[in-house]
């Protein structure tokens, strides 16, 4: 069970559980009382992003809960530092709102971690909710030929990723991070706001020497796109709009060069013939109105993105690096 955040720091506790919760009231009950039946010692910290569902009434009543509250949503990226800004433990575990772990997943994580002081990261086993018989959601990132990341293992039997075994990336929908090695390369980007921000962080740890593992022991059940529809326009602007980022912060000059040229290519087509609705809906990362936006904010973010690029080093990637490749998978 966790401690009571009021009280005095605990030198025996080594984690803090950072959660990130956006208009999510009806999902945190859950997520919180699988961390209440944790076997290992614990902090709780939730950052409510200015939510206006009930969640601060909710969260009063949680005195094992300490709460951080922003002005307004500032995404999963922007969230998840702020937990981590407040963090004095050794470990900083992410778990997200529509997530239940199992009761001995903090342990499982730390005992992993304990076992391999070489890593940053550890990313847990996340599976489907409502799946018989059990499906994978997420057992690590992988960086596919085309430089975008994919979640490791989607859709595949959980037996089949029964081997704890160094991946690529973490996903922060539930992981386990060292806090120092987090912060000496610069925590999140929080401009992310939501998605590729781990990916991307995982990148940098990477570069800076260290390694991020998969521990198929630790297992959360995962309601997934419970917070975004992937249908939606939000989902397609930050999924389109990071994974060129990403590559703009850490792949060589030349693949993000020949990423963007490729975006810029499909978007001037697309306008020019635009595709067919599908039952009456076109796609919303094929909507040419859409990437001119993606377009814009690429444009926008370079000289960001080259002073990222100079302030830390690079690894090739696919083919010559550290950045491993694993296929076919479905993009994140």
């Amino acid at each position: 069970m966790a401690d009571d955040p009021g009280a005095p720091p605990d030198s025996t506790v080594r984690v803090t559980v950072v959660v990130v919760s956006w208009e999510g009231a009806h999902l945190l009950p859950a997520c919180l009382d699988s961390l209440r039946a944790q076997t290992l010692a614990h902090r709780v910290v939730v950052v409510d992003n200015a939510s206006t569902d009930g969640t601060a009434e909710l969260l009063a009543g949680r005195p094992e809960v300490e709460v951080v509250t922003t002005a307004r949503n500032e995404g999963f990226a922007g969230g998840v530092q702020r937990g981590i800004d407040t963090v004095g433990t050794e470990f900083v575990a992410l778990l997200n709102n529509d997530a239940v772990a199992d009761p001995a997943w903090l342990a499982e994580l730390v005992r992993a971690a304990d076992a391999h002081p070489e890593a940053a990261a550890i990313t847990s086993l996340m599976l489907l909710a409502d799946r018989e018989p059990p499906e994978v959601n997420n057992a690590g990132v992988v960086l596919l030929d085309t430089w975008y990341g994919a979640d490791r293992g989607l859709g595949e039997s959980p037996d089949t990723l029964a081997e704890a075994t160094e991946v690529f990336g973490f996903s922060g929908g539930a992981a386990l991070l060292r806090t120092d090695a987090v912060r000496a390369v610069g925590g999140f980007a929080t401009e992310f706001f939501l998605y590729y921000e781990d990916t991307e962080l995982s990148w940098r740890l990477t570069d800076a020497g260290w390694s991020i593992r998969f521990q198929p022991t630790a297992v959360v059940v995962h309601e997934h796109s419970a917070t975004v529809d992937q249908r939606s326009r939000s989902f397609a602007y930050h999924n389109e709009r990071n994974r060129l980022w990403m590559l703009m912060r850490r792949a060589p000059a030349r693949v993000a060069l020949l990423a963007a040229l490729r975006f810029a290519v499909t978007t001037a087509s697309l306008t020019l013939r635009p595709v067919p609705p599908v039952n009456g809906v076109i796609p919303w990362n094929l909507r040419p109105g859409l990437r001119l936006a993606v377009a814009r904010d690429v444009v926008r973010y370079l000289p960001r993105a080259v002073r990222s690029r100079r302030s830390s080093g690079r690894s090739v990637g696919p083919g010559g690096g550290p950045a491993r490749r694993e296929g076919p998978e479905r993009r994140t």
